[in-house]
């Protein structure tokens, strides 16, 4: 777009935004033509991860007239008469972008239900099936920067959209005009306690055991798990947890990390601190939305795919009946497979992405468990999954269980890692991720390696390849690869779907044969090399 260009949509932009403070930000911009090019040159697209940027004026920034114009969307899609729940976090504009949200669909003649205050994702994607709701829309950044917000949109089926549904609303998007000239209604329902209330009875019903002796440590990371977590663990009968003084209410500018994620470094030093200082058995995490639980026994964080394979060994041993299946994604790990196998229950694979866990049950199967290598966990019991979407907060009561069962048996979690690590094999993933600046590098870096595919990594032969892209297994396809290397071991690289990362996913199975100590020395070495060839190979 040229400096005329700019200028002119800028001013239309202020003509129709309805807020003040995007309004003066823009008009103080009007001269600024590489300010006015990064929020008019592109826009945030809207796909199965719904919207996700940073907040500011312009169509490449999260603000209301965006927000409106994903509303719009949304509705001519469903068409009047459909019933959509709302939820939002304690971010920044979160609740004004859900009053929003829900005057344009009440405005375009749909029933909006909005939940009565910054509640966790997962309580929201309950809430669309416990209403029998057409839809849902969550109003959250989730572990994003403090600047940034975003907007989930949940199917009727309690999961994140797929396509083509993405590509529909996208499209019905594309087609609104100025959203001044949207109708917006005032006729919608704001929820009481009775949805959390509903959502906590749910989580009764998940295979806990009867062990409660256990001491536990745990932060919400300025988000909005606090309450809901601290409830389903004193309910459950639980005491009630230790929680970080200084992280303990929702606060949008999250002072005290410097990236609001638990995987990212010192994001948990605080909670770790608080667990040494109490003697906690268990340290346990929730990302700002809560729909990812971070767990850690002493200092020593367990990764997602431990914390994955420990709650699907439990699951299965406090469910029954035919039919269970499990599922995780082709970037997490393989251990899963071998632990359905050793319970005969079905085992699949999905796409990263929990909407597309959610999709991955063979026929005649019911999920009793699913898992993502990112901290994101949805567990369920003999009736099924509470939540059709990642849990935090059901997580952090699983995990609470097992921690506390096992302490009855004299045992922490990291023993019964070693114990997993004896009968299937130890199964060692760690992840590489590289932040830039300019997307373009990413491109560039995946073009690379299609171009010069590496016959060695770390210590170990390239046996073969998989291009995502072109579909794997009967999964869509993907950008991605997927390199097997000899010994078991597995690469995967691919973009991140939610932030500027180009992310690999590593993993080295090494057999037993002395004690699990020295496997994992193996191990560590081995991941290590993999580092070291990756980081060279991208080239970022």
């Amino acid at each position: 777009m040229t400096s005329a260009n700019l200028a002119a949509a800028a001013r239309k932009w202020i003509a129709q935004d309805p807020d003040p403070a995007t309004r003066a930000e823009l008009a103080a911009l009007l001269d600024d033509e590489a300010a006015l090019a990064d929020r008019f040159g592109a826009k945030l697209e809207f796909g199965t991860a719904g919207l996700r940027g940073e907040l500011g004026p312009g169509p490449n920034r999260m603000n209301r007239v965006t927000v409106m114009r994903a509303a719009s969307g949304l509705s001519a899609v469903l068409g009047p008469g459909a019933h959509v729940v709302i939820g939002y976090d304690a971010r920044h504009n979160s609740d004004v972008f859900a009053h929003d949200t829900a005057a344009i669909l009440t405005g375009a003649g749909l029933r909006a239900s909005v939940l009565p205050g910054p509640l966790p994702t997962p309580v929201l994607a309950f809430a669309v099936r416990h209403l029998r709701a057409d839809a849902g829309v969550m109003v959250t950044a989730s572990h994003n920067p403090p600047q940034d917000n975003g907007y989930k949109v949940y199917w009727r089926d309690g999961a994140q959209i797929v396509p083509p549904i993405d590509a529909e609303i996208s499209a019905a998007i594309d087609a609104v005009g100025a959203v001044d000239a949207l109708p917006r209604g005032e006729g919608w329902t704001v929820l009481g306690d009775e949805i959390a209330e509903a959502y906590l009875a749910a989580l009764a019903t998940l295979p806990t055991g009867s062990a409660r002796a256990l001491r536990i440590a745990y932060t919400p990371l300025h988000g909005v798990g606090g309450a809901t977590l601290v409830s389903a663990l004193v309910r459950a009968g639980f005491a009630e947890p230790e929680v970080v003084p200084a992280q303990a209410l929702p606060d949008p500018d999250f002072p005290t990390v410097s990236f609001p994620n638990p995987e990212e470094p010192g994001a948990m030093d605080l909670a770790l601190a608080l667990g040494r200082r109490t003697g906690a058995d268990l340290v346990i995490a929730n990302d700002p939305d809560a729909d990812r639980c971070a767990v850690a026994v002493g200092s020593r964080m367990l990764t997602g795919d431990e914390v994955g394979g420990l709650i699907a060994e439990y699951v299965l041993a406090n469910t029954c009946g035919d039919g269970r299946s499990v599922a995780t994604t082709i970037v997490s790990s393989t251990l899963l497979a071998k632990i359905a196998e050793s319970y005969g229950v079905r085992h699949a694979l999905s796409l990263t992405g929990f909407k597309w866990i959610m999709k991955s049950a063979p026929g005649n199967t019911r999920l009793v468990f699913g898992y993502e290598e990112a901290l994101g966990y949805s567990v369920g019991s003999d009736t099924g999954l509470p939540v059709h979407d990642k849990d935090g907060i059901g997580a952090a009561l699983t995990v609470a269980a097992l921690a506390a069962e096992a302490k009855a048996h004299g045992k922490t979690l990291l023993d019964l890692l070693d114990d997993q690590a004896e009968r299937y094999g130890l199964h060692a993933t760690a992840p590489l991720s590289v932040r830039v600046a300019d997307l373009g590098l990413i491109t560039e870096a995946m073009a690379r390696l299609r171009a010069r595919p590496p016959a060695r990594l770390g210590n170990r032969t390239v046996e073969s390849v998989d291009d995502l892209t072109a579909g794997v297994a009967g999964l869509a396809p993907t950008e991605g690869l997927r390199y097997h290397l000899s010994g078991g071991a597995r690469v995967v690289v691919r973009p991140s779907g939610t932030e500027p990362k180009l992310k690999a996913y590593l993993e080295v199975v090494v057999p037993v044969t002395t004690t699990v100590q020295a496997a994992r020395a193996e191990a560590a070495t081995d991941l290590e090399a993999l580092r070291t060839d990756l980081r060279l190979l991208l080239n970022l």
